[in-house]
């Protein structure tokens, strides 16, 4: 979906195809069919983006032949969808039973990251629609803290350079600009919009900069008004944000609230927890389950928020709810402003099958009907803001 800023350029908003498990390009092509035409249909568009996850051997299979990646694009183009973003933060196996601490590798100090999001730029500027020359991919935050020392962020600041050479060079190439966001996350070493300022400054290029994802913003207690502000002031581009809620607790010391949270622990995602303190820090878990245990290390005298991306559009039932209205004060200051901070929106409700039974889809129809609604409230977030929606 396209939308026309006051100041006269264009705003993209996708959905992230993250939430539909593929592994592989045959994978891939089946959630265009079944998903996300579907989803466009739902929404009565001509034209829907989505924001592409192409796990490793989606990618390669790709990369490896011309002719696969131009099926790609015009089956994208025969099914109203468009791609300017792609979602590279997950390696492979997002869509296995168990997740967890794998999604965090290969961290940047690995090979395989660097040759991988090389991949993904390559594919990007071959999938841009023909009207559009700027992409972006989300990526991890570096890597997750522990066994992160000297030598592995020296080699992590090396490979990301090295990035945004062969960046300068595909732009020569094709006339494509394709810019990379570090992803700030609960646990791992770039947590937060703060934490993303020392490295990017020092890697001081402007194809690398940061994707702001709302519910990591939510759950580390982040004021969107202060964390933009000083992303600002640091010269460090908003390459794309992700527009997503975390889990929120107001009273997690009360068993009822407990009880409503526990059914939110579950085997598949990590779920990192946060508090705050008195004195303005912050206290956390790696996992909800952590935070939840009898004697557990959070208090439950301050609100909780956990990692878990909830549907932008329903609420957790009393007595949780979500962190939707981070989201609207992040947006406005995003795109709402005289000029927008990103052009690149991205949904990423990734977690609908892991949420609790009751609430989860039951049949591909109902998810479809999710993500639009979801979509939908996200468009009528941006045309209050003053876009206009484009056909």
């Amino acid at each position: 979906m396209r939308f026309r800023h006051p100041d006269g350029s264009t705003v993209h908003l996708a959905y992230c195809t993250n939430v539909h498990p593929a592994e592989t390009l045959d994978g891939v092509l089946a959630q265009l069919r079944d998903h996300c035409e579907p989803v466009r249909r739902r929404l009565g568009r001509d034209r829907l983006g989505i924001g592409l996850w192409l796990a490793r051997d989606a990618a390669h299979a790709l990369i490896t032949d011309p002719a696969a990646l131009r099926g790609l694009r015009t089956e994208l183009d025969r099914r109203g969808l468009e791609v300017v973003t792609l979602n590279g933060f997950p390696y492979e196996g997002f869509g296995a039973e168990e997740v967890k601490y794998r999604v965090y590798k290969p961290d940047w100090a690995d090979p395989e990251r660097l040759e991988h999001t090389t991949s993904l730029a390559r594919l990007l500027a071959g999938l841009l629609p023909d009207d559009v020359t700027d992409g972006s991919i989300s990526t991890l935050p570096l890597a997750w803290r522990t066994a992160y020392d000297g030598t592995r962020a020296d080699k992590a600041q090396a490979a990301l350079v090295t990035l945004a050479e062969r960046l300068d060079a595909l732009q020569e190439l094709t006339g494509r600009s394709i810019r990379i966001g570090l992803e700030p996350e609960p646990g791992c070493v770039v947590e937060t919009t703060r934490d993303a300022i020392a490295p990017l400054t020092a890697i001081g290029h402007h194809r690398i900069g940061i994707c702001v994802d709302t519910c990591h913003l939510a759950t580390s207690f982040e004021d969107p008004d202060t964390a933009l502000d000083a992303l600002t002031d640091a010269r460090v581009p908003v390459v794309k944000s992700q527009l997503s809620a975390a889990l929120h607790a107001e009273h997690p010391g009360d068993p009822g609230v407990r009880r409503a949270l526990a059914a939110f622990a579950e085997p598949r995602f990590l779920h990192q927890t946060r508090t705050t303190t008195p004195a303005g820090g912050r206290l956390g878990t790696d996992d909800l389950d952590e935070a939840l245990a009898e004697d557990g290390p959070l208090p439950g005298t301050a609100p909780w928020r956990a990692h878990f991306h909830v549907p932008l559009h329903a609420a957790p039932a009393a007595p949780l709810t979500s962190t939707l209205p981070v989201l609207k004060a992040a947006l406005t200051r995003l795109v709402g402003g005289s000029r927008p901070l990103t052009r690149h929106l991205e949904v990423e409700t990734y977690t609908w099958q892991a949420l609790p039974p009751e609430l989860r889809p039951r049949a591909r129809a109902q998810l479809t009907d999710g993500i639009a609604a979801e979509l939908t409230l996200a468009r009528d977030l941006l045309t209050d803001l003053g876009l206009k929606e484009l056909p």
